[in-house]
């Protein structure tokens, strides 16, 4: 495990707030701009770009520095490692930033899966619990649970990709309603919980507690169900640091996290993050711990050190140089 501690990085992190990548703009095939990731139809593949820009609640927060280069990174070790549970979309890596993949039919659903019964946005499964709730996209919950415990296993609560808002399903109504067919969903959500069991050992070895996280997935072109998107980075997933975790759950203290989830409690104690249409900007301060929470996590789960960059170049330009051949 690398030795880092958040202040090692803060003065390179601080230098480059003013550059962050916001946006791209490449003039090759159709771009599709979601919350994080910029994505460009090459035709037969996708050119995926994961810039800085910070989302929750449904909308984008702010830019982190380096960001989009740690999300790629930590996914393109994740998919690697996981190869033996289920193909991956990955053709190359030819930036960090870039990731040429396969062009899929993805499946309208996203797996989520969870170990603890935790989170403050409307659709985590302690606000939900919080209402009332005792069946959640088909898993029945105990009464007496706490918030941040752990779960007897963990659960499957798939919710729907639609265009205003995701919605919790349960499995029953995702083959009633024929966003899946039933063989499908079976493969899908058995890869889902074993890659969910392979992430939570791995990082454990690592000092982590993998809490929660969300995979996505597709057909390619030969009919066979591939992982996409990304897979267990600070953005898709929840991580808790493991050797105080016990301690501070006893003690009704918040986990150490070593993900966004600080930044959401800034905003939700700063404002309505749901309804007001102009949010306060977040701290400087505030941003340049959460891109350090982010090297450390992709330091600590890699055991590399995490490469900053050396020429003094704009992110958009070093990165049509490297993508160049790929855009011929």
């Amino acid at each position: 495990m690398i030795a880092t501690t958040i202040e090692d990085y803060t003065q390179k992190i601080t230098n480059a707030l003013p550059f962050c990548l916001q946006e791209t703009d490449i003039s090759v095939g159709k771009k599709y701009r979601g919350k994080v990731r910029d994505t460009y139809d090459l035709g037969d593949k996708l050119l995926l770009i994961t810039t800085d820009r910070q989302s929750a609640f449904d909308r984008v927060l702010a830019n982190v520095p380096f960001k989009g280069q740690v999300l790629n990174l930590t996914s393109a070790w994740w998919f690697e490692k996981t190869e033996h549970i289920i193909p991956n979309h990955v053709i190359a890596i030819p930036d960090p930033n870039v990731t040429i993949a396969k062009k899929c039919e993805v499946f309208p659903i996203e797996f989520v899966v969870r170990g603890f019964i935790t989170g403050t946005t409307n659709t985590s499964l302690w606000t939900q619990y919080q209402k009332g709730v005792r069946n959640y996209c088909g898993n029945a919950l105990p009464e007496g649970l706490r918030k941040n415990q752990r779960l007897e296993k963990p659960l499957l609560t798939p919710t729907t990709k639609e265009e205003k808002h995701d919605r919790p399903i349960s499995p029953e109504e995702i083959i009633s309603e024929g966003w899946m067919s039933e063989k499908d969903w079976l493969i899908a959500s058995t890869a889902a919980m074993q890659l969910f069991e392979f992430g939570v050992k791995t990082a454990l070895q690592h000092g982590l507690i993998l809490v929660d996280t969300k995979y996505e997935m597709g057909k390619d072109a030969d009919g066979n169900i591939v992982l996409i998107d990304e897979i267990h980075t600070p953005d898709s997933s929840r991580y808790w640091l493991a050797d105080s975790f016990e301690e501070r759950f006893a003690n009704f203290q918040e986990p150490e996290n070593i993900d966004k989830e600080f930044l959401r409690l800034w905003f939700t104690k700063n404002c309505d993050p749901y309804v007001d249409a102009i949010l306060p900007k977040a701290p400087d301060e505030l941003i340049t711990t959460l891109s350090s929470r982010y090297i450390q996590l992709f330091e600590m789960i890699t055991g590399s050190s995490f490469h900053f960059p050396t020429e003094n170049i704009a992110p958009n330009e070093r990165m049509l140089r490297n993508i160049a051949g790929y855009l011929a």
